[in-house]
């Protein structure tokens, strides 16, 4: 660990000596005599709900978050549409300019249980070190500098609303350094993406003219493990189906009944080994039929990348790692199947002695380019089709669970959608890169990023390439209680934005 932190050094110190991008020189030296006010507005967004489901709170962030773009000369408004949350959209005209640049993120955040937060998840507070290391809440200084390595714990600190404070902030900079923009902008931040983004497609479609560009960058995600900015160039799919498996009509004591009726949650385990080898390896058949090859830009790029296995095995404490010997930045290239949760009666101090009438998994699959989500949902319900079970749609009645001795509900959840990735030798690609390489110094390039965001509705309505744009710290705790931001992947990523938004 040592040695990685020494190799943090120096890679900080490369991007201090390699930074060239005036707009990122200019947002540092704006940014470092402005920081209370960053955060103070940041905590202020941070502290307003934004459950996709809850409709009033994600109006007040979508009106919000058009205030805090007015206030930057920018003209922004809601696209609305029946039933869905509003999409912030907001554009800035360049003269002359023939370039159009969007900037995507969302505002919602992931649902929680508040009762596993240290603190209250919309309460944003500061600790001097992250909560793992004993961090201790701190206020906010009223005067002086602020420690770059002190984070923000809240809901959204890391995912999403980190973009839309540094895309601000970076305006203002730019602003206050009459540093001219380059290309005309636009803006889009959405207000369901935790929920699958089930009407982007939709809003996309309606506004179709209105949201046309020559690239989307998308303003998501974590950096590099090794803390160095990284550009990634595509996104996987995802579907997520949820299984229950039926035993009595009712719980049942299970000293009376036990070997005798069936326990559904024992069934679910053995279900759920058969999707998976011991290395990991998923069992589905045809499960990775249709990948589409990696180009050789591609595979040079993840060969490139730093070898952060070790260091994070250590920092995670795993003795052990699925894909036999393979690293983790090849087996984000192939698509994975992860049991998200599990449930069956209750557990603990609260079980009690009995067999359960009910057990479900939530299951996600995530996808690469080349495997659609129906027919990935398709290829797993074959699968427990095969294992003997009768599966339905619905809660069987008492006659269909006395006609078939193993049943399987399967929901296949709305809002699924497939991977995309963007080629890395497109000009509009390779100016990225030369803009973020100025702006931070040497970057991590990679064909596709871990995690889900939903590019292929982009690609396949507006014909337009996506590459991510990540700021967050790769251990930010997002989806998960505790999420958290570092500040110096704030700072940087205001750095970032403006070198972006003036490319």
């Amino acid at each position: 660990m040592k040695a990685f932190l020494i190799s943090l050094g120096l890679t900080w110190a490369a991007v201090a000596e390699t930074q060239q991008n005036p707009a990122a020189v200019a947002a540092r030296n704006w940014r470092e005599t402005h920081e209370r006010a960053i955060l103070s507005e940041f905590m202020d967004l941070l502290a307003m709900p934004n459950l996709a489901r809850d409709d009033e709170a994600v109006r007040k962030n979508a009106n919000a978050i058009v205030s805090m773009l007015g206030k930057r000369g920018v003209k922004a408004r809601l696209l609305e549409e029946a039933g869905v949350p509003p999409v912030v959209f907001g554009e800035i005209d360049t003269p002359g300019a023939t370039r159009t640049l969007m900037f995507y993120a969302h505002y919602d955040g992931q649902p929680l249980d508040p009762k596993e937060w240290a603190t209250p998840p919309w309460q944003p507070v500061l600790r001097d070190r992250p909560l793992h290391q004993d961090g201790r809440v701190v206020p906010l200084p009223a005067n002086g500098k602020i420690d770059p390595e002190w984070r923000i714990y809240a809901r959204s600190a890391s995912d999403d609303k980190a973009p839309i404070i540094t895309i601000s902030a970076a305006l203002d900079a730019l602003k206050a350094a009459r540093i001219p923009l380059r290309s005309n902008i636009k803006f889009i931040f959405e207000g369901e993406e935790e929920a699958g983004s089930p009407h982007l497609a939709s809003v996309i479609e309606k506004y179709k003219s209105l949201l046309g560009s020559d690239v989307w960058l998308i303003c998501d995600g974590p950096v590099h493990q090794s803390r160095r900015q990284q550009i990634v160039f595509g996104a996987r799919g995802v579907t997520i189906v949820d299984v229950t498996l039926y035993g009595p009509n009712h719980e049942l004591h299970s000293g009376h009944y036990g070997n005798w009726a069936p326990n559904p949650a024992m069934a679910l385990a053995r279900l759920l080994a058969s999707m998976k080898d011991d290395s990991g390896r998923v069992l589905i058949d045809r499960f990775y039929d249709g990948i589409e090859p990696l180009t050789e830009t591609e595979k040079r790029a993840i060969a490139e990348a730093p070898d952060v296995d070790r260091d994070l095995m250590r920092e995670l404490s795993l003795g052990a790692t699925d894909g036999d010997g393979k690293k983790l930045v090849e087996l984000i290239n192939y698509p994975s199947l992860n049991i998200r949760g599990m449930g069956s009666a209750r557990i603990g101090g609260q079980a009690s002695n009995v067999i359960p009438s009910t057990a479900t998994a939530t299951i996600d699959i995530r996808l690469v380019k080349g495997v659609d989500h129906d027919v990935a949902a398709k290829r797993l319900i074959d699968h427990i089709r095969k294992q003997g079970y009768y599966v339905v749609e619905t809660d069987p009645d008492a006659q269909t669970r006395m006609s078939h001795p193993k049943i399987a509900k399967v929901t296949v959840e709305p809002g699924g959608y497939n991977a995309s990735r963007t080629s890395m030798d497109l000009p509009i690609s390779q100016l990225v890169l030369r803009t973020a390489d100025s702006a931070r110094g040497p970057i991590v390039k990679l064909p596709t990023m871990g995690g889900s965001v939903p590019l292929f509705m982009i690609d396949e309505i507006l014909h337009v390439p996506t590459i991510s744009v990540p700021i967050a710290n790769h251990d930010n705790n997002q989806h998960s209680y505790n999420e958290n931001i570092r500040i110096q992947n704030l700072w940087d990523g205001i750095e970032l934005m403006a070198a972006l938004l003036t490319m």
